[in-house]
């Protein structure tokens, strides 16, 4: 028989650096899941990404306190910012410009957030990545 799920926890944590101290802590002890164990298999699972990049997980709970978890590609917006070299989005993006994208770019970060996009093909991708990086106040050209 099924195990029954009691819930999910969404939770953005910093690969390789998973740690019971907050937010990781408190979302998984409410639940009554093991926080270590929880650490140690997620550290183990992000160790071949780039450390300190935020990671999105969803962890499913079960009712015999037992639970799995997967992990995302990390936000099209930090990566954009980590190639363009922009510390923050623009507060205004469709007047204050603070840096510039190509397409050559686009395609790479569409490539890493692949399994995670719901679009048909490479080019769809693409304009999707693109529109993030327009609403950050990037310029995007190509």
């Amino acid at each position: 028989m099924a195990k029954k799920v009691t819930g999910y926890i969404k939770l953005q944590v910093k690969a390789g650096q998973a740690n019971p101290s907050p937010p990781v802590g408190p979302a998984l002890g409410q639940r009554g899941l093991n926080i270590m164990e929880f650490c140690k298999a997620f550290n183990a699972a992000t160790q071949k990404m780039e450390p300190g990049l935020p990671i999105p997980v969803i962890i499913t709970a079960y009712s015999d306190r037992s639970f799995t978890f997967i992990t995302k590609t990390p936000p099209a917006t930090i990566l954009l910012k980590k190639i363009t070299g922009v510390a923050k989005g623009s507060p205004k993006p469709n007047t204050d410009k603070v840096g510039k994208v190509t397409r050559a770019q686009l395609e790479n970060v569409a490539k890493q957030k692949e399994p995670d996009l719901t679009a048909a093909d490479l080019d769809a991708a693409v304009r999707t990545i693109a529109g993030s990086a327009r609403s950050m106040g990037l310029v995007v050209e190509g």
